[in-house]
């Protein structure tokens, strides 16, 4: 059995997982299968939009699939999510991809 596939039975038993669900969207990145990564992505953002990390993978992605203006909004919004929590860290690393692809 794969990791996805371990993940997905894990999921079964605890589907508001938010963890798990994050980590699902990085194993379907690292299968190469970025349209379930994405869709994994954006559906922990609109049910949990709190969650930080998944900002910098999900604006990383859309980059990467040449949607510049989306990735750029999920960067925002990361940032100022990462701001309202007082989370420095993931605000800086926002920031700094933020800059790279705006500047």
């Amino acid at each position: 059995m794969n990791r996805i596939e371990q993940i997905k039975q894990m999921l079964e038993k605890t589907p508001a997982d938010d963890f798990l669900k994050h980590a699902l969207a990085l194993e379907y990145l690292k299968a190469g299968e970025e349209i379930s990564a994405k869709e994994t992505f954006i559906n922990l953002l609109e049910n949990n939009p709190h969650y930080v990390g998944s900002y910098y993978h999900l604006a990383l992605l859309l980059d990467r699939q040449g949607d510049r203006d989306a990735a750029i909004r999920y960067f925002e919004q990361g940032m100022q999510v990462a701001k309202e929590k007082g989370d420095h860290h993931a605000f800086n690393e926002l920031r700094s991809a933020y800059e790279e692809m705006v500047y």
